[in-house]
């Protein structure tokens, strides 16, 4: 090893570096030339190319810029490696630049980049690895652009990141697992989509989640499992969505929640103990809604403000508990009366409990009460006129959000007279067995209609007819056994049809024959028996296939093939003793599989071959599985993300190097003999940095030992002196100075190349200064 440096090319070295290392950054900022359809700022390093209609990145931009504005032109596509030669990009803003589409790998080489602005662009998806590289973003903006669908492990690269902004979007469904790999965001925009579904687990994996905006989306029912996933969250806001009710069975717990805003939407009724296991709430925000009462609240003892402004308070005797808990826990509240007249405008905290009377107590209010003169009763007009607007007269209409509801009446017919502009209908909880023809009229602008818990036993021909913007239908928890085409004539863009919890034998196939655009279908919970070709014809858009809880034993070759974009399966909770592989079949767009809860017991080879390129998702956990064949997961390769096997009987588990990319598997609650058939599956788990879960139940020496970390079990088994080998410290030496004398050859042969290349740039100096 040399201890200096020696020769002429030495001595030029040092000459050269003391020429030029004095003028740093300034010199390198000045002998770069700037693009000339932009604006550069070298002090600052700034690059600005507003609205200069470029369809491409600038070549010339200098290297050492830190911050780069392009928004207004028209790249409509971010090729691969589109800003490789921007190493120190700190802020990239490419907002209005007409974008459609992000190559895998765009921003590869931004190692660096803290804040990346795709707003305003024309994005309808996102590619998987289209934001790798990107591992020091602090802050992603991608509101106003036209994504329908987040696909899991999308911003799996971005572990730095504590802003998402997905605002403004056509977002209808989150997945599970949706924001997998973020751990450090802490404010998740999601507001002014059209969400109505959030899977259970779609916020898991948000440990440092903090405030979840979710405001102005299609949400019918607080999504309380979904939502209690985020533990750390603080504040959520669902304002304007469509609740009607919020209740404990919705499930909500967090336990450090401070705030949440659940204003202006359609609620008519909060049970009690809705936030009893968000135990720090301080702030309820229930503005703008339809509830004519509200109980005192249990569970939240730190709450200190209850906003209530714009609700119809009927201010009665049934309002003295509320009142009377108001001033006990000192909460500052804003609610004014709606009535009874007597009291109209006033604050309810000026009152006394003896000012809330009864009818009974005054005769001044004979036939006034919450019936009759408060939120059940079509709404008035602030001088106390009737609105324009029509309404049933057990119903409530709201005009500002052209919602109708008529939930809970005892009612034994539709009724009719909602106003034409209605949007959202809800008649859950009513009792009319039969659904008469046109049944609905003048209902053209109904986007979701609720009929749940009605009892309903058939729908006639031409119930539904006129209804051609209808979107969601709640069928759910009825009693129908089938379904006729003629009933949904006249339901062009129904996209998702619930009908969970009826007496289904089998797929009403002939009748979703007549629904084109069907995105989802739900008939959990019934007694669908069998899957046969033809069940699924003409259904091309289906993409969320929920079969779960039914009594499914076979599914015939071919039967789910019509529904070539399906993504979603849930076959869970079925009768089914081994993989339906042949009607797998056709499906090259299925991301997640569900086969959970069925009587499996054993995976044959290629069991998955035909989802092979395509799955990411795979649950078969609780199976009872007992055996897995070497070749069972087959085919499937890198793509594949979760595979959970919990809660089976496996004892023997090959290893399944193929799955070279799992983000997440599940072996807990089975059985391991751990002896040497077992060392395999134990060098194959050691490698990953994963937790599995996988435990030794036998023999009983092993017993509640981890296999992945049960080395002493495996050290007597053949194949172990190999792998110890492998791992011996005089390997590392040996590896060690194979690099460094590498590492020395490179720099002795890079030495004259440096002379040179400096060299060089000192002429290119002394010209600039020449000129």
């Amino acid at each position: 090893m040399r201890g200096c440096m020696e020769g002429p090319q030495s001595v030029s070295l040092v000459l050269l570096l003391s020429l030029l290392l004095p003028l740093g950054p300034t010199w390198h900022a000045a002998a770069q030339r700037c693009p000339r359809t932009c604006v550069c700022d070298n002090a600052r390093r700034h690059v600005a190319c507003r609205h200069q209609n470029l369809t491409e990145v600038p070549s010339a931009i200098p290297e050492l810029t830190q911050r780069l504005d392009l928004q207004g032109n028209m790249l409509k596509v971010i090729p691969p490696a589109a800003f490789q030669d921007l190493p120190y990009l700190t802020h990239l803003d490419l907002q209005h630049c007409q974008v459609e589409h992000v190559a895998e790998g765009a921003f590869r080489g931004l190692g660096r980049l803290l804040l990346l602005n795709l707003a305003s662009n024309r994005l309808s998806a996102l590619p998987q690895e289209a934001l790798d590289g990107l591992g020091s973003l602090r802050r992603l903006e991608l509101e106003r652009n036209m994504l329908e669908e987040l696909r899991p492990g999308t911003f799996g690269a971005l572990g730095a990141l504590a802003t998402l902004n997905l605002a403004h979007n056509d977002l209808v469904y989150l997945p599970a697992m949706a924001f997998q790999g973020l751990v450090r965001t802490r404010w998740l925009q999601l507001a002014h989509n059209a969400l109505s579904v959030l899977a259970p687990e779609a916020l898991a994996g948000l440990p440092a989640l903090r405030r979840l905006s979710l405001h102005h989306n299609e949400l019918q029912a607080l999504p309380g499992p979904a939502l209690s996933q985020a533990r750390g969250l603080a504040r959520l806001e669902l304002g304007h969505n469509p609740f009607t009710y919020v209740g404990e069975e919705d499930g909500l717990a967090l336990p450090g929640l401070r705030e949440v805003m659940l204003d202006h939407g359609a609620l008519q009724a909060l049970g009690p103990r809705a936030f009893a296991h968000c135990p720090r709430l301080h702030t309820l925000d229930l503005r703008g809604n339809q509830l004519d009462a509200l109980p005192p609240l249990q569970g939240p003892a730190q709450l200190r403000r209850l906003w209530l402004q714009g609700n119809p308070l009927w201010c009665g005797c049934q309002a003295r508990p509320l009142l009377e808990w108001l001033a006990r826990r000192r909460v500052r509240s804003d609610a004014a009366c709606r009535g009874p007249q007597r009291l109209r405008g006033e604050a309810l905290d000026a009152l006394r409990p003896s000012d809330l009377r009864c009818p009974v107590d005054a005769a001044e209010d004979e036939g006034e009460g919450p019936a009759a003169a408060g939120p059940r009763a079509p709404p008035r007009a602030p001088d106390g006129e009737p609105a324009a607007q029509p309404c049933p007269r057990s119903c409530v209409c709201v005009s500002e959000s052209r919602h109708s509801g008529c939930g809970g009446r005892g009612l034994q017919a539709v009724p009719r007279g909602f106003p034409n502009d209605t949007q959202l209908l809800d008649l859950r909880h009513n009792h009319f067995p039969v659904v008469p023809r046109a049944a609905f009229p003048g209902l053209g602008h109904l986007v979701s209609l609720h009929l749940q818990h009605c009892g309903i036993v058939g729908l006639e021909a031409g119930a539904l007819a006129g209804l051609g913007s209808l979107l969601y239908l709640y069928l759910s928890d009825n009693r129908l056994s089938g379904l006729s085409a003629a009933a949904l004539e006249g339901t062009p863009r129904l996209g998702y049809l619930y009908l969970e919890r009826n007496r289904f034998q089998q797929v009403p196939g002939a009748a979703l024959h007549t629904l084109p655009g069907l995105f989802s279908l739900h008939l959990q919970d019934n007694a669908v028996s069998h899957l046969a070709p033809g069940d699924l014809a003409g259904m091309q858009a289906l993409r969320w296939l929920y079969l779960s809880g039914n009594r499914i034993t076979h599914m015939s070759p071919g039967a789910l093939g019509p529904a070539l974009e399906l993504e979603k399966l849930y076959l869970d909770r079925n009768e089914l003793r081994e993989v339906p592989t042949g009607a797998l079949e056709g499906l090259p767009a299925l991301l997640e599989l569900q086969l959970s809860g069925n009587p499996l017991r054993a995976l044959r080879d290629g069991a998955f071959r035909p989802v092979g390129r395509s799955l990411q998702h795979l649950f078969l956990n609780s199976s009872s599985l007992e055996q897995i064949s070497p070749g069972a997961f087959s085919g499937l390769g890198p793509q594949l993300q979760s595979l959970h096997l919990q809660k089976n009987q496996l004892q023997l588990l090959p290893a399944l190097p193929s799955l070279s990319q799992l983000e997440l598997i599940d072996l807990s609650s089975n059985p391991f003999h751990c002896d040497c058939q077992l060392l395999p599956l134990h060098k194959w788990l050691s490698e990953l940095n994963l937790h599995v879960g996988a435990t030794c139940a036998t023999p009983p020496s092993t017993r509640g030992h981890r296999v992945k970390a049960a080395t002493a079990v495996f050290e007597a088994c053949l194949g172990w002196a190999a792998r110890k080998a492998k791992r011996m410290p005089g390997a590392r030496r040996t590896g060690m100075t194979g690099r460094r004398q590498g590492a020395a050859k490179v720099g002795h042969r890079a030495e004259p190349l440096l002379v040179k290349q400096l060299e060089q740039r000192a002429t290119g100096f002394r010209v600039l200064r020449k000129e």
